[in-house]
């Protein structure tokens, strides 16, 4: 940069008065300039390339040629001699000003690009007086340049500390925006800040997540591609590859990226290409017949005839880009005609222009290698009606249309300049034609108009225009030649959420498909599973894990499965979370159903017993046996065979209590009743001895007494647990992930173990003593069956411990009602089913007589 200033300052470097400064090496001539009171300046990429030249440095280089005319970018240079032409004949804009120009050919070169600005900022003379220009140089007031990011960069850098303005028409790096370091900078053409977030958006829209990405290695590509990298990111698409071209890159380089499409998985490749990159790119990809991609252009290419031949249709068929809005310029196709030899005379770039196009040479510009190769002298009479090229074509003023803003934009705030009144801004006003730059530059920030097509123009603070794009689909027509149509909009100054239209039904896919195309590294991970990453790979390369049981997921491609709330499950599918199924023993089941039968079929057996001892209640084996206890028996058992069913149905608060209260009082009243009538037995043998009076001592009302205390105890133990931590409903979510356990709470767990400690504690007392009385002398001695059952009664309930622990669901209250029935049968039969058979089969044994037999 400071050898840039020191070059510009050093006609102005004088030692002594009188001297003159001389201008060092050759003149740069511009390739189309006319004269005017304002000279506008201007540098387009008229030829693609310059020629080699021989750098020895032993002798001078020759002069720099320039090869390979450009004609898109002479359309241009001629629109920007329309433009002005236009405003000098409007008597409205810039009256008594004519405007002029100068415009110079870069070759798409960033050193020519900086000659030609060093030269538009210095006057060009061989001598410069010391006293005239030296002292005073000559400053163009704007230049319009340039077509590549790169040399717009060297451009606007080099103009910047002048205050001189620089407006582009097709420089998009959004780099070009930053006004720290281009603060003179304008441009007609949106930022790519914008571009690449929509081309985001567009691949996000299509669903396509698995792209590739080719950039041109320079500013324009770079720029472009990093900002569409961090959007995409954002949108949640990955890029497979990101690879850098340019059409100077050595044929084993370009043969590896070729390679590397090839062996790519994704079907999308996003192309941030200039021109000129994507025709050489081009032409390797035909070559590999590479016909099954998408491709997403940018601006640079998308929209370029050169570029949609019937042969190059075979690979981009089909492709998707943003471009800038298509305009029609008045009278422009007219101008562009007019050129004609006669007219032409001196300017060898539209010589160069007329030969090229017509496969001939003027007689004036007549050499040997031409007369060699046999081309045929123009005759005069051709004609540019009927040629079709990039030069004459304005079907797609887009970029061109971008010029004529430019230099209307310019010419407006030239316009504000001169008519401005020192009351509203009087340092920025100008008086003359002599004026210093930085007086241009303010009033180009502020510049607004609007084109006679009605196209509003006018820059941000950044110096960018509003970003308004096409979406342009390569299709077929049906001469089979490739047309531009227009299938959705995008505008970055509409409100978020309304600034991408498209429609999708207008889209012609590859291969003249209207099915689109689909581009993925894993297929979306449908409801009911969650994305799983693989490891070393993008996000977007995953596998689909079924969610686990009791979570679900109900989006697509879920990163995390949602786990169900405790009252709920995920169903089969997993996509939602249904209720748990509820378990409890239930009347409406075959397994309730049997229970149920079987306590009934037990308070059906001991009310038929009770009957039967009712009606040999005189007899002497009901006498013998104490009959109250007998009957206070049976109706404890039957109590207890009905205190079973309590246990079946849906737990609630009250039938908790009630199952749990009723079964302990009901035992120990049944066990108290055993025990009673074991010390009858044994109370009875010891009153058979001579002298004893014992059986006054535990006659009727003892025994009566005995089972109310017994059973009194168990009842207050009872009321205890009740009124301090009593049963209650629950449900426990526990022992199934899938389902919910209804069971009863015991609430007080020392309440509950001492209810069921007292039964064990009467259980093993009765057993202890009916084991004793087992053999002792009688008739029929009861004791023996009573430690039958008892031995039952207590092997029963000691099984029950283990099961009962181990039992799942609704299983432990059948192992409770088991428990229940067993112990109840068990003391049904061993106890009553011996007296029932004598008294029902064995009547002779039924008789004092007998009994009292069996005691001699």
């Amino acid at each position: 940069m400071l050898f840039c200033v020191a070059v510009l300052l050093m006609p102005f470097s004088i030692k002594a008065e009188g001297h003159n400064c001389n201008m060092q090496g050759a003149e740069l001539v511009p390739q189309l300039s006319k004269d005017g009171d304002i000279i506008i300046g201007a540098i387009f990429s008229l030829h693609r390339k310059t020629g080699n030249r021989d750098l020895s440095y032993k002798s001078k280089p020759e002069p720099l040629q320039c090869e390979s005319l450009n004609f898109r970018e002479l359309q241009f240079a001629q629109t920007t001699i329309y433009a002005i032409e236009e405003i000098n004949n409007n008597t409205e804009l810039l009256p008594n000003i004519s405007i002029g120009y100068k415009i110079y050919d870069s070759c798409a070169s960033v050193p020519v690009s900086m000659r030609a600005v060093m030269t538009l900022m210095n006057e060009k003379q061989n001598e410069l007086s010391y006293n005239d220009s030296c002292k005073k140089p000559f400053f163009v007031p704007a230049i319009i340049a340039e077509s590549g990011s790169s040399p717009t960069m060297a451009i606007a850098k080099t103009a910047g500390p002048f205050q001189i303005p620089v407006v582009s028409h097709f420089a998009t790096c959004a780099c070009l925006s930053n006004r720290h370091e281009f603060p003179t900078f304008f441009r007609t053409i949106p930022s790519d800040f914008y571009q690449s977030r929509a081309l985001a958006q567009l691949v996000k829209h299509f669903g396509w997540t698995w792209v590739g990405a080719i950039r041109s290695d320079n500013d324009y590509g770079n720029s472009g591609m990093a900002t569409f990298v961090q959007a995409a990111q954002q949108e949640g698409i990955c890029i497979e590859y990101s690879e850098p071209f340019f059409r100077t890159y050595t044929k084993e380089n370009i043969l590896r990226i070729i390679n590397i499409i090839k062996m790519s998985t994704s079907k999308v490749i996003v192309a941030f290409l200039a021109q000129s990159d994507m025709s050489v790119l081009l032409q390797d990809l035909i070559k590999e017949n590479l016909t099954d991609i998408q491709w997403v252009g940018s601006e640079a290419w998308v929209t370029d005839t050169n570029i949609a031949t019937k042969e190059n249709c075979r690979i981009l068929g089909g492709a998707l880009g943003f471009a800038i809005r298509k305009s029609w310029i008045p009278g422009l196709k007219e101008f562009l005609l007019k050129i004609h030899p006669s007219a032409i005379t001196g300017n060898a770039l539209l010589k160069e222009f007329w030969e090229t196009t017509f496969s001939c040479y003027l007689n004036d510009n007549i050499t040997a290698d031409m007369k060699s190769a046999g081309m045929r002298a123009c005759s005069g009479t051709e004609n540019l009606n009927g040629i079709n090229n990039l030069y004459t074509d304005v079907t797609e003023l887009r970029i061109s249309n971008n010029v004529y803003k430019a230099v209307n934009a310019i010419a407006h705030a030239l316009h504000n300049m001169f008519t401005c009144t020192t009351r509203e801004n009087h340092e920025s006003c100008a008086k003359s034609v002599f004026f210093e730059p930085w007086k241009l530059l303010h009033f180009m920030k502020m510049v607004k108009f609007r084109t006679k097509y009605g196209e509003e123009v006018y820059f941000d603070e950044n110096g960018d225009p509003a970003a308004i794009y096409e979406l342009i689909n390569w299709q077929l027509n049906a001469k089979g030649e490739n047309e531009f149509v227009t299938v959705g909009y995008y505008d970055a100054t509409a409100i978020s959420g309304q600034n991408f239209l498209i429609n999708n039904t207008k889209i012609i896919w590859i291969g003249g498909k209207r099915e689109l195309h689909k581009s993925i590294c894993s297929e979306s991970c449908i409801f009911g599973t969650r994305r799983a990453m693989r490891k070393g790979k993008p996000v977007c390369c995953f596998d689909c894990i079924p969610c686990a049981e009791g979570e679900m997921s109900n989006a697509t491609d879920s990163s995390d499965c949602i786990k169900c709330p405790m009252e709920y499950w995920s169903n089969a599918k997993k996509d939602k979370c249904i209720f748990k199924e509820t378990e409890h023993l239930s009347f409406e089941e075959i397994l309730g159903i049997l229970l149920t039968a079987v306590s009934l079929m037990g308070v059906c057996i001991t009310l038929v017993t009770a009957f039967i001892f009712f009606l040999y209640k005189h007899t002497p084996i009901v006498k013998a046996n104490n009959s109250e206890l007998s009957f206070l028996l049976l109706f404890s058992l039957t109590l207890c065979f009905l205190c079973s069913v309590t246990f079946i149905g849906r737990p609630s608060d009250w039938s908790c209590m009630l199952r749990h209260t009723a079964f302990g009082i009901t035992f120990v009243l049944c066990i108290s009743c055993v025990l009673g009538k074991t010390i009858v037995v044994l109370m009875a043998f010891r009153a058979t001895q001579p002298g004893s009076s014992v059986m006054k001592w535990f006659g009727a009302s003892q025994q009566r007494l005995c089972v109310f205390v017994i059973t009194s105890l168990q009842s207050l133990i009872c009321f205890l647990w009740l009124l301090i931590a009593p049963p209650s409903a629950d449900r426990n979510f526990s022992y199934y992930r899938d389902k919910i356990i209804l069971e009863c709470n015991v609430g007080s767990q020392t309440a509950f173990y001492a209810v069921l400690g007292y039964i064990g504690l009467l259980s093993s007392l009765c057993f202890i003593l009916a084991f004793k009385a087992r053999t002792l002398p009688d008739n029929f001695n009861e004791a023996k069956f009573i430690t039958f059952s008892m031995l039952i009664f207590c092997a029963v309930w000691i099984t029950f411990i283990p099961v009962y622990i181990s039992s799942p669901g609704k299983y432990i209250v059948v192992v409770e009602i088991f428990a229940i029935l067993a112990s109840s049968f068990g003391l049904l039969f061993c106890i009553f089913t011996p007296k029932c058979y004598i008294i029902l089969f064995k009547p002779h044994r039924n008789t004092k007589k007998y009994l009292m037999g069996k005691t001699c």
